[in-house]
């Protein structure tokens, strides 16, 4: 490894920088309020960049951060993006770019949620086999086995179903 190539591993950029460290350090309610600030940004081209997205939305205002979420495994985007104003009125200003052309592409432009702690839009119970598919819920009452005989056979438990 020549010189170069270690100045580069040591310039490189931490996944975990420190300006990502305040976002973690801060508390619920300054959460809210940077949330309250941002917007979500959806169908956004594979190849943008977070300064071409600054760039697009610096007429609404003063932009913070631009975050353009990455797929852990692949490393590529997944196609939407996050930007903070540092002020709420920008917010209102940027919705007014829902559906307009952002590199060849009609981008969707949403106020950002904020999210609740603990709460999940996914129910961890019904997976690893609970479920039947999608949208079946199980009833507490629910016996598949109901009107089935276990026999013994061979040291094994076989279903039997009564047809009468």
């Amino acid at each position: 490894m020549d010189e170069s190539d270690m100045q580069y591993e040591v310039e490189r950029p931490f996944p975990f920088s420190p300006q990502a460290g305040l976002f973690f350090s801060m508390t619920h309610e300054e959460k809210i309020d940077s949330d309250r600030r941002s917007i979500y940004v959806g169908n956004v081209d594979y190849g943008a960049t977070a300064d071409e997205l600054e760039m697009y939305f610096n007429g609404c205002g003063h932009v913070n951060r631009v975050t353009i979420p990455y797929n852990r495994f692949t490393g590529h985007p997944k196609g939407f993006a996050y930007v903070e104003f540092s002020e709420r009125e920008s917010v209102r200003t940027a919705l007014t770019l829902d559906e307009t052309l952002f590199r060849g592409r009609v981008i969707k432009v949403l106020p950002k949620r904020t999210n609740i702690p603990g709460f999940r839009t996914t129910n961890t119970y019904l997976r690893g086999g609970w479920s039947r598919g999608r949208g079946f819920r199980a009833s507490r009452f629910y016996n598949p086995f109901r009107g089935c005989h276990f026999i013994r056979e061979n040291g094994r438990a076989h279903p039997w179903v009564d047809s009468f």
